[in-house]
C-alpha cells in the first residue's frame, strides 16, 4: 500500500550559509521568548511560533477530478543557542509542489539551497515519491525564519489528513479548511478530547463553508520507537470528499465503503494476470500432497520463502496489485503482489482465494470510514471448508492459520465480485507465543554446567526463525552459538541439536549443554552462586517516556532453572520472590528449595503486547527491582 508521510527523517545534510541582512537579527524580546519557550520545550531546539494551514479546492472539470491546494505559512525560532534542522516536504505523480520557500523575518528570500530527488529508502524498490528538502541554520537563540509551502493534489482521494503536532512545539495552530458549494466534504475529527481545539464555521460570500480550527502550545511529535501509530495519539482531521455536483448531477466519490472497494476493484479489473506461467510450479507443489490443507500450505509456504518482499510504489502501483506472473517471474513484489500470487496460485490448486484490503496495527481506523488512510496492507483470503483463514506472504515464518500481531483484530474488506465483505482477523491469546527455557544445572570445578532446552510457538518461534535465517550460511553454528551464550565470553554452548528447522508448523526445539564460568565463588566454608545468567529484561527500563511501549506481539516467556545442591553443603540463603501484577504485564520470580536442588522460575507476560503509558512509572520501579534480584546470591554452607 501506498503511504506518503511528512514525518520522515532525511539522512541527506547538505550545509548552507546564512546571507548577511538587514533587519534579521533577535531583537532583544526575541532573545526573551526563546529562553521563556525554551524553559517549556527544553528537549527541543527549535518551535514554531505561528503555523497557518490553508486548504482550499478546485474541480478540473476535462478529467472530473477535485484538486486540493494546500498551504503551510509558518514562523521558526531558534530556542537553544545555535541549531539546524530540515524542512522537507514528500510529493509524487499525483502532487506537485508549486512553492518551497525560506524566507528572513524581513521577508527577503534566504536563497537556501533546495534538492529535489527520489526518496530513497531500504524497504521501497522503485517508486515515484520524490522529495524537496533544505537544510535551515539558527545562528543564534531567538533567530527568526518564515517558511512558506503550497502544494497541489491532483485528486482529493489521495489528501487524506490534517495533523495539528509538527517534529516542532507549536505556539499557535490553525488550520482553515474551505469547502465550496459544490463539493461534499465530510472532517472527521479524531482525538480531539482534551486537545483544547477551538472550532468555529462561517460562510462566505460565495457561499463557501470555512471551518477554522485553533490550538495553542502543541507538543511536537514523540520521539520514541515502538510506539502507537500517530493516527491514535494525536489530534486530526481526516477529509473525506463524498462527492461533487457538475452541471447538476451529484457525482460520487468516497461516501461510503461501497465507493472505496468500487475504485479498489476498478484497480484490481486493470490486472492482467498470465496464470499459465504459474501452472507447473503449481502442480509440482500439489502434485504428493495427501491432503488440501498440504496442498494450502505448500503454495503459502512457497510465495513466503521465494518471493522476496520490496515496497513498490508508482503512481497507480502504489494501490493497484501486480500481475501474478511478474511477481512470480521477477521472484519480488510488494504486499499486494504476493497477496495476489498466493492468491491466483490457490485458484489454480481449486480453492476460493481472495484478495483482501486491510490497515494494520499502526492505524485507528476502520471501513466504516472510506477513506484510502483507513488501509496500508493487502493479504489473501482463502474460504475453505466453512472458514476463512488470512494468508499473508509478506510474513515470511508465519504458520497456515496463524495471524502475526499487527494485522490481529483489525477490519479486513474481502473482495466478492461487485461486492464485498468485512470481516476481522481473530485474536490469539498470549499462550500461543509461549516461549519456554529449562536449565538442568549443577556445580563443578566453580562452574555452573548442564543441559538446557528452548522451546518456541506461534510468534516467537517465527521470531526465532526470522533471526536464524539472517545468521550467514556458513557461519550459522557459530552464530548460534553466540546467540545462545547472548555473547557472554563466559558462557560455552555447545552440542547443539535443534528440531526441524523448516518445519514452520511444528514446536520448535533446541537443546544444547551449557558451562557457565564466574558465578561460583568460594569462602572459608561458604560457597556464593550467582544463579541469573540469561538476565531477561534487565536494563529494559522505558525513562521518560510518554507513549505506550508496544511489543512485536504478546509474549509469555517461561523459565525453570534446576540446581543440584552439591553434596557436603546445606542452603543458607536463598534470593527473595519478586511477584507484579498489572493490567498488562505479569511477572513473577520464585524460588523453592528442595532435598536436592533450588528450582528457580521465571515468568514474564505481556498479555496484550504492550506496556501503557500510564504503567511507566510502575514498570521503572519493578525494573529496580528486578535488577535487585538478580543480583542477589544463593549460599551454600558446608555441613
Amino acid at each position: 500500500m501506498k503511504i506518503t508521510t511528512r514525518f520522515a527523517i532525511l539522512s541527506l545534510i547538505i550545509p548552507t550559509m546564512v546571507v548577511a541582512q538587514k533587519n534579521i537579527d533577535p531583537t532583544p524580546e526575541d532573545v526573551v521568548l526563546a529562553k521563556k519557550i525554551r524553559t517549556t520545550y527544553d528537549k527541543d531546539d527549535v518551535a514554531i511560533l505561528e503555523s497557518t494551514e490553508n486548504v482550499t479546492f478546485d474541480l478540473n472539470k476535462t478529467e472530473s477530478k477535485v484538486i486540493v491546494n494546500h498551504s503551510i505559512n509558518e514562523k521558526l525560532m531558534n530556542i537553544n543557542h545555535r541549531a539546524a534542522i530540515q524542512k522537507y516536504e514528500f510529493y509524487d505523480s499525483e502532487s506537485k509542489i508549486e512553492t518551497f520557500n525560506l524566507k528572513y523575518r524581513n521577508d527577503k528570500s534566504v536563497g537556501s539551497y533546495v534538492v529535489d530527488e527520489f526518496y530513497k529508502d531500504n524497504d521501497l524498490f522503485y517508486n515515484d515519491a520524490r522529495v524537496k528538502h533544505m537544510v535551515v541554520n539558527f545562528p543564534v537563540q531567538g533567530y527568526i525564519y518564515n517558511y512558506e509551502l503550497e502544494k497541489k493534489y491532483e485528486d482529493v482521494k489521495y489528501f487524506t489528513s490534517l495533523y495539528f503536532n509538527d517534529e516542532f512545539p507549536v505556539l499557535k495552530k490553525q488550520i482553515v479548511v474551505t469547502v465550496p458549494e459544490w463539493l461534499n466534504a465530510e472532517l472527521k475529527e479524531f482525538n480531539f478530547d482534551g486537545a483544547k481545539i477551538t472550532k468555529s464555521q462561517t460562510k462566505d460570500s460565495k457561499n463557501n463553508t470555512i471551518f477554522t480550527y485553533t490550538i495553542n502550545d502543541v507538543p511536537a511529535l514523540y520521539k520514541e520507537e515502538d510506539a502507537p501509530g500517530r493516527s491514535y495519539l494525536y489530534p486530526h482531521i481526516l477529509v473525506i470528499a463524498k462527492s461533487y455536483k457538475l452541471k447538476g448531477k451529484d457525482v460520487a466519490l468516497f461516501g461510503s465503503t461501497a465507493d472505496l472497494y468500487k475504485w479498489y476493484k476498478s484497480l484490481v479489473d486493470l490486472m492482467k494476470d498470465d496464470t499459465s506461467v504459474l501452472k507447473s510450479k503449481v502442480t509440482e507443489l500439489t502434485a504428493s500432497a495427501k491432503t488440501d490443507e498440504e496442498k494450502i500450505k505448500n503454495i503459502y509456504y512457497w510465495v513466503q520463502d521465494n518471493i522476496r518482499y520490496i515496497a513498490f510504489e508508482d503512481g497507480i502501483a502504489g494501490f493497484k496489485p501486480d500481475e501474478s506472473n511478474h511477481v512470480f517471474e521477477k521472484r519480488y513484489g510488494d504486499c499486494k503482489g504476493m497477496a495476489n500470487l498466493i492468491k491466483q496460485m490457490l485458484k489454480l490448486a481449486g480453492f476460493d482465494a481472495r484478495l483482501t484490503w486491510i490497515g494494520t496495527k499502526h492505524i485507528a481506523y476502520d471501513y466504516k470510514t472510506p477513506s484510502l488512510a483507513v488501509d496500508n496492507h493487502m493479504i489473501c483470503t482463502l474460504f475453505h471448508k466453512g472458514k476463512k483463514y488470512f494468508l499473508d506472504g509478506t510474513e515470511k515464518f508465519n504458520s497456515f492459520g496463524e495471524y502475526a500481531e499487527r494485522i490481529q483484530n483489525k477490519e479486513v474488506m474481502i473482495e466478492d465480485g461487485d461486492k464485498y465483505i468485512i470481516d476481522k482477523v481473530p485474536t490469539a491469546s498470549h499462550e500461543s507465543n509461549k516461549e519456554i527455557f529449562k536449565a538442568n544445572l549443577s556445580i563443578e570445578n566453580e562452574k555452573l554446567q548442564g543441559t538446557c532446552s528452548k522451546s518456541y510457538l506461534g510468534e516467537s518461534r517465527a521470531q526465532f526463525l526470522y533471526i536464524y535465517s539472517t545468521f550467514k550460511n556458513d557461519k550459522k553454528n557459530e552464530t548460534l552459538d553466540n546467540y545462545l551464550s547472548k555473547s557472554e565470553k563466559n558462557t560455552l554452548v555447545t552440542n547443539i541439536k535443534t528440531s526441524d528447522l523448516k518445519n514452520r508448523d511444528a514446536k520448535l526445539t533446541i537443546d544444547y549443554n551449557v558451562n557457565v564460568a564466574n558465578k561460583v565463588s568460594s569462602f572459608d566454608n561458604e560457597m556464593y552462586v550467582d544463579l541469573e545468567y540469561m538476565n531477561e529484561f534487565k536494563g529494559f527500563e522505558l525513562k521518560d517516556r510518554k507513549t505506550d511501549y508496544q511489543f512485536d506481539f504478546k509474549k509469555n516467556y517461561e523459565s525453570t532453572i534446576s540446581l543440584a545442591i552439591p553434596a557436603g553443603y546445606s542452603v543458607t540463603k536463598i534470593p527473595t520472590d519478586l511477584v507484579v501484577k498489572e493490567g498488562n504485564f505479569d511477572i513473577a520470580l520464585t524460588f523453592q528449595k528442595t532435598d536436592k536442588e533450588i528450582i528457580y522460575k521465571k515468568s514474564f507476560i505481556f498479555k496484550n503486547g504492550e506496556i501503557k503509558a500510564s504503567e511507566m512509572t510502575k514498570w521503572n520501579d519493578f525494573i529496580k527491582n528486578l535488577i535487585a534480584n538478580y543480583n542477589q546470591q544463593i549460599t551454600f554452607t558446608k555441613q
